[in-house]
Parts: C-alpha cells; sequence; structure tokens
C-alpha cells in the first residue's frame, strides 16, 4: 500500500500548487491551461487506445457501455455528489459545476489507465513499487495543471485513487491469475477512448459525459473473458 499512499500525497500536493498557482490566473490564462492540458490529454487517451488488440470489443464496449452510464445517470450523480461535499466544505472559491468536473476527470485520468492495475499488482504480488511511483509523479504533475483549472475538486480524486488502487494491491494475490495481456490491453484500449473524451471537453470541441461511458470497462472484461469462445470470429 506505501505505493498507493504516494500515489494519494502526491495528488494532494499538486492540488496544493495548482491552488496556488491557480490564484494568479487570469481567464486569458486559464484557457491556454485548458488548451494545453486537453492535447496532452487527447495524446494521452490516443496512445492508450491504440494498444487494443480487440476493435470490436472496443466498439461495443464503448457502445453499450454508454448507453448503460446515459440510463444510469452516473454522471449527474458524481456532479450532485460534487455539490453535496462541496456543502460540507469551508467556503472556496468555484463552482459547484467546476468542483465536480475537476474531481471527475481527475478520477477518470488517474484511475482508468492499465498502468494503476498493472503497478497495483506488481505492488501486491512482487513488492515492486517502480511503476506505482512514476505514476505517482505524473500525477502529481497533472493535479496541478488540472487545479489551477478547475480547482480544489481534483484533490478529492485522492479518494477514489486510495480505495480503487489500494483494493487492487491488497487483492492482487488472489487476482492476479485472471489479469492478462488481452485483458491489460483491452482496459487500456477503453480507458483510452475515455480519455480523449476529456481531452475533447477540454478544448470545447464537443461536450461529452464520459463518466456516463465508464460502464464499458466493465464491458470489456466480460467480452475479454468470452474471448476464448468468441475471439476466433472477430479477428
Amino acid at each position: 500500500m506505501i505505493a498507493t499512499v504516494v500515489n494519494v500525497v502526491a495528488v494532494i500536493l499538486g492540488t496544493i500548487l495548482g491552488l496556488l498557482a491557480g490564484k494568479g490566473l487570469g481567464g486569458h490564462f486559464r484557457s491556454v491551461v485548458f488548451t494545453g492540458i486537453g492535447v496532452v490529454t487527447i495524446l494521452l487517451g490516443i496512445q492508450m487506445a491504440l494498444e487494443t488488440q480487440r476493435i470490436l470489443f472496443l466498439v461495443i464496449s464503448l457502445v453499450a457501455g454508454g448507453l448503460a452510464g446515459t440510463a444510469l445517470e452516473i454522471e449527474d450523480r458524481i456532479y450532485r455528489c460534487g455539490e453535496m461535499i462541496k456543502r460540507r466544505l469551508p467556503r472556496h472559491t468555484g463552482s459547484d459545476h467546476s468542483f465536480a468536473e475537476g474531481f471527475l476527470v481527475a478520477t477518470v485520468l488517474f484511475c482508468v489507465g492499465a498502468l494503476a492495475i498493472i503497478g497495483a499488482f506488481q505492488a501486491g504480488v512482487e513488492q515492486r513499487y517502480a511503476l506505482l511511483l512514476t505514476k505517482s509523479v505524473m500525477d502529481g504533475a497533472m493535479a496541478v495543471l488540472l487545479t489551477a483549472a478547475y480547482g480544489l475538486g481534483v484533490g478529492f480524486s485522492a479518494i477514489p485513487i486510495l480505495l480503487y488502487q489500494g483494493g487492487l494491491t491488497l487483492a492482487a494475490g488472489f487476482l492476479a491469475p485472471l489479469v492478462t495481456p488481452l485483458m491489460l490491453s483491452e482496459i487500456s484500449g477503453v480507458g483510452g477512448a475515455i480519455v480523449v473524451m476529456i481531452g475533447l471537453n477540454l478544448l470545447e470541441l464537443r461536450k461529452i459525459k464520459t463518466a456516463d461511458f465508464l460502464p464499458a470497462l466493465v464491458i470489456v472484461l466480460l467480452l475479454v473473458a468470452a474471448d476464448p469462445w468468441i475471439g476466433r470470429f472477430i479477428l
């Protein structure tokens, strides 16, 4: 768990630095930050998405997952959760929208990648922390930029990081035999597509409810599990 704790601390420190930096950003400079983060996010998402080995799995997962998430109103629920958290905090600058958006964007960026899964399993099974420590540096740096743009909500992504990544680390001994290269590539593919959606939002090219596509991560796991029976029909 030590590497996950370091990851959480890195995000919190990045948030603190981002809050200090954000105070000096006017509207024009804030727009520049959004543009820079948006471009980098799209490039990161494309890099992740290209790891997929089953393009049809990616298509099915995104469409079915998006429909399921829309029906469940996942993004709207996250916004309401963000509003609830904000009401329980001391007064700070920033709207409920920016608080929840920052929480959402940071959580997806920091949790959907295969690096979190591989790093958690290496830490839990082999006590190797290099990947998670590298991820911590990356997340901390991104937290600075995201916080400068969105505000305090980014820091609360430390909670899902602790629960998700820490849970995987603790359960690694039981789950490791189930993790295959195909599973990691397809999770990375779907996660990358969702990250691209975040980048499009940051660049204001299109408003996409990215959280509504999170069920795609579950659907792709089911498709990977069925791959021994259906894989030969879609290659």
